[in-house]
């Protein structure tokens, strides 16, 4: 089988074994091969325009721009490229912002590499591709539950530990608008205390330690 009809596979992660590893398995494969190699956002793109890949092979989790952010800026520029996300992050917004940025499936480090395969095929031919436990996650996610980007950046900054004084601070707000944050961050996560808030944003994928 020639490559011009082969499926064009584009490999994005910041571990270089990790990468060789995937391309490998790609590679292994009788109607897939592996067309360039990144292992960041920024040359993710660049790699992207160079290659045109059929589906690129995303991490989320890169130095500088994220994957998500990577997705969505290639996907701005050409709004049918396909992206299939590998990744360690498990939380529900994780996979809900991946989901919206554009990806069309989503799967877990650690899985089975047959399900890789799997979901690169079926999002050649169109499809999606959510495994169980995926899905799992995303259904279980909070209607409405969505943070504005300011209250990210409390919620980020309470992870690290930081007093509504020094949140203020950092962001040039007053502490008065941050407990207002602190509030709707409560609210919208369903718990009583900031540590609560920090564990859930954890587990959710929110934050990002």
């Amino acid at each position: 089988m020639e490559n011009g009809s082969k499926i064009k596979v584009l490999v994005v992660d910041d571990h270089p074994i990790m990468r060789v590893g995937i391309a490998a398995i790609v590679n292994a494969r009788a109607d897939m091969v592996t067309v360039g190699q990144a292992g960041t956002g920024e040359e993710a793109i660049k790699q992207f325009e160079e290659h045109k890949p059929d589906i690129t092979l995303m991490d989320l989790r890169l130095p500088g721009m994220s994957g998500v952010d990577a997705i969505r800026t290639i996907r701005s520029r050409h709004p049918q490229s396909c992206f299939v996300v590998l990744t360690t992050y498990e939380g529900d917004e994780d996979i809900y912002q991946a989901l919206e940025a554009g990806a069309s499936a989503y799967i877990i480090k650690g899985m089975p590499h047959e399900a890789l395969v799997d979901a690169l095929r079926r999002v050649y031919a169109g499809g999606r591709f959510l495994p169980t436990p995926v899905s799992a996650a995303l259904a279980a996610r909070t209607p409405n539950s969505a943070l504005s980007s300011r209250e990210r950046e409390v919620l980020q900054l309470l992870a690290r530990g930081e007093s509504n004084k020094m949140i203020a601070q950092h962001l040039g707000i007053t502490e008065a608008t941050v407990k207002c944050h602190v509030s709707v961050i409560l609210m919208q996560l369903q718990v009583e205390d900031r540590t609560q808030a920090v564990l859930t944003a954890l587990q959710r994928g929110l934050v990002h330690l």
